[in-house]
């Protein structure tokens, strides 16, 4: 039995019907250049036949009743690969809207808190002789860095490669033992996180004393602090209905409106969402005075840390969507980001994971109480960037075309934009409450033209 930490445990605090904490991937294959019709048959079959069980994938939930409280994982001996493991297909004429509503009703599904907290699907029937890997964990065992290095091993750089296994027999690096003898009880793990705990508390302090004084002063700009975004559309309560949609660019596109701008390439992303929300909201009639505010997920995972759990801290970034100038709202968000990050790079790495606990506290708070989508949100959406692969990789021959991530929603957050980068490709998946935001693909849609739009007035193409 192993006790869950903290922030991990966070998001099963949190799951609910209409709140399910899962993120997905959905990655794209074209078939070898001279597979025929047996090809993904066999490699159906190779699927089935596969059950041995990798880290993360082997572990469940000791007490899914009791989840609440001191919640663990235990190994699952008896998985049952019929569940977690489907085969789909898609109706003609197999496009990305049939791909993206099938996606949506996928991930609206809640996860069975009895079984290992995974499923995989394969999904044939694509246009232009493709099929699709779609997976999903529950976000108290991966976060989007270790969900990317996960996929990453299941791939191969060669396309003549055969022997890839799927993704749970390959999993993530198991976490370093303790050595022989040195048996963790519930109990001595709780006292020993104390223990860290207490250490860092007057670094926490400190920086969360930096936070307050800001508020108290208000006399920094770029400063965007929590709870001070105003209430809009993405803000209200959630059901448990997803939309999904999907937008691809050229991440050499997006380097060079950056370093045009002298800006960071997060910096470009976020101004397209900013730019992609004020549209749609300025069309309903909807704009708020005030500007919204992003919380933007900040990987604190070591580079040589190939785990699973979160590794995550956060920072709250002013998008500036009352600016209606492009260029100049961008040079504001990276100046807003550029205070949000300096702020967290001050504090000591043993400090983070308690700053992150706390920042999020209320956040937590108002889903657990049940008051989310009733208050003014800690930020108004999420934002994230995460890094991919910067190689092309091969499944069993099928070249990887396109990688999407798939996130979740909360109460008062009803829309989640998230992108990752794959060998030359800017990725990004939006993720939306399908009552809250019915018409939603006009987001993606427009992120694409307000990136043309910067290309156009830096002396781009503007593609």
């Amino acid at each position: 039995m192993t006790p869950i930490k903290p922030l991990d445990a966070a998001w099963l605090y949190v799951d609910t019907r209409e709140t399910p904490m899962q993120v997905g991937c959905l990655a794209i294959f074209s078939l070898p250049p001279k597979a025929g019709p047996q090809f993904l048959k066999k490699l159906v079959e190779k699927f089935r036949a596969t059950r041995d069980f990798a880290y993360p994938f082997n572990l469940r939930l000791t007490a899914p009743r009791f989840r609440f409280l001191l919640p663990a994982w235990e190994e699952d001996r008896q998985i049952d690969l019929e569940y977690h493991f489907r085969h789909s297909a898609l109706p003609l004429p197999g496009g990305e809207r049939e791909l993206g509503v099938l996606i949506s009703r996928l991930h609206s599904n809640a996860m069975d808190f009895n079984r290992p907290l995974w499923e995989c699907h394969l999904i044939e029937g694509l246009e232009d002789r493709r099929f699709a890997l779609y997976m999903k964990m529950h976000h108290s065992l991966v976060d989007g860095i270790g969900g990317m290095r996960m996929l990453a091993r299941m791939l191969s750089p060669d396309p003549t490669s055969r022997d890839q296994r799927p993704p749970w027999a390959v999993g993530a690096r198991a976490r370093k033992p303790r050595p022989e003898g040195e048996v963790a009880t519930p109990l001595q793990t709780a006292i020993d996180g104390v223990r860290t705990q207490l250490k860092t508390v007057p670094g926490v302090a400190r920086a969360f004393g930096d936070i307050f004084k800001e508020a108290l002063r208000q006399e920094d700009k770029d400063w965007a602090l929590p709870f001070t975004g105003p209430r809009s559309a993405f803000n209200g309560k959630v059901s448990g209905q997803r939309r999904f949609a999907t937008q691809h660019y050229s991440l050499d596109r997006v380097k060079k409106i950056a370093k045009a701008a002298n800006v960071t390439v997060n910096d470009v992303f976020l101004e397209i969402c900013a730019a992609s929300m004020r549209r749609y909201l300025d069309e309903i009639k909807a704009l708020p005075d005030k500007p919204l505010t992003a919380g933007v997920p900040v990987s604190v995972r070591p580079a040589d840390d190939q785990g699973a759990g979160n590794a995550i801290s956060f920072i709250i970034a002013n998008l500036n969507t009352h600016i209606a100038d492009p260029l100049q709202r961008l040079h504001a968000i990276h100046d807003s980001a550029q205070r949000a990050k300096h702020h967290l790079q001050q504090l000591p790495k043993a400090d983070i994971d308690n700053y992150t606990a706390l920042f999020m506290a209320p956040f937590m708070a108002q889903l657990l109480s049940g008051l989310g989508g009733h208050l003014r949100p800690m930020f108004n959406l999420t934002v994230s960037n995460v890094p991919g692969p910067d190689r092309v990789l091969y499944f069993n021959g099928a070249k990887m075309e396109q990688m999407y991530p798939v996130s979740l929603l909360a109460h008062g957050q009803a829309l989640n934009i998230t992108a990752v980068s794959y060998a030359g490709q800017f990725n990004v998946g939006f993720t939306g409450c399908r009552d809250a935001l019915p018409s939603m693909q006009r987001l993606s849609v427009y992120a694409g033209e307000a990136l043309a739009d910067l290309e156009r007035q830096l002396g781009g193409d503007g593609e």
